[in-house]
């Protein structure tokens, strides 16, 4: 017994130990792979970020002071290495005064659109100014998780895939909301893959990854939300090669629009105008 309590580890020697283990991703990533195997590891989106890797967070921004700061605050925590592009779309709330702050971060870039033009336009600027191997689009309210960074980005740093779409409609949870919302993301779905013969099942959704090269031989247009259609019809209209395209399951957890939510039936009617405008012609 004596020899036990010689060599068992102490209350805060412990707690050291796991600190260590959480601050250093090598040290974790062994451990669980010693742990688990590296077959239930890859599962969970485990696995080791290639060195000198960086991922382009690009956020686009329109009158978010409510959720600003925490939605920045869970993507800084993602351990991957990262910079964020935040894009403030002439936000007249007081939101800029918050990102005028976050420019102090050695990480994060913010850029002033100095009208509203969109989520589109917003977009347009980010992947201008982003300099990653990989780039995600991130909304900046608090409907998606950055949480799941790791299993978005785990299909291309494998080189199974260029591009990726989070699909809210594959298997995670998600907030119950509104009905004709549903159906009409899942017609604008549709139709989407009726013109690019793609088999999405979500082409609406905000988590879209790309390698930068294929944000490079695009030119995009839309100012508006039909960024998701006009993306979608040009990436699938890249042949020899043919992009990759994978769909990863996420949660989703929608606002209401006295919570902010900003898109609408316009915009929906937008999105049909641009999925065929788009797939006919550049």
């Amino acid at each position: 017994m004596a020899s036990d309590a010689n060599t068992s580890l102490g209350t805060t020697e412990f707690e050291a130990m796991i600190d260590q283990i959480a601050q250093d991703p090598e040290k974790r990533l062994k451990v669980l792979h010693s742990l688990l195997g590296e077959a239930p590891c890859r599962q969970v989106g485990v696995y080791r970020i290639p060195p000198g890797f960086l991922l382009s967070v690009v956020i686009p921004v329109y009158n978010e002071l409510n959720w600003i700061q925490e939605i920045v605050r869970r993507v800084q925590e993602v351990p991957i290495p990262k910079e964020l592009i935040l894009i403030d779309d002439y936000s007249t709330d007081g939101t800029r005064s918050i990102l005028m702050e976050m420019e102090k971060v050695p990480n994060i870039r913010v850029i002033y659109h100095p009208h509203n033009q969109g989520k589109g336009a917003a977009l347009r600027t980010g992947f201008q100014h982003a300099k990653g191997d990989v780039v995600i689009v991130q909304d900046a309210d608090l409907e998606y998780d950055p949480a799941e960074y790791p299993r978005l980005l785990q299909p291309i740093i494998e080189n199974r895939a260029d591009v990726v779409f989070g699909s809210r409609f594959i298997g995670d949870n998600h907030r119950v909301l509104y009905f004709w919302h549903y159906v009409a993301n899942k017609g604008l779905t549709l139709l989407s893959n009726f013109f690019t013969n793609l088999n999405l099942t979500d082409m609406e959704t905000c988590y879209k990854v790309f390698k930068r090269e294929v944000l490079q031989g695009i030119t995009l247009k839309s100012d508006r939300f039909g960024f998701e259609p006009e993306i979608t019809a040009k990436i699938a209209k890249k042949k020899k090669p043919a992009w990759r395209i994978y769909e990863v399951p996420i949660s989703y957890s929608g606002r209401t629009y006295e919570e902010g939510k900003k898109i609408g039936m316009k915009d929906a009617f937008n999105a049909l105008y641009c999925i065929v405008r788009f797939w006919l012609k550049d």
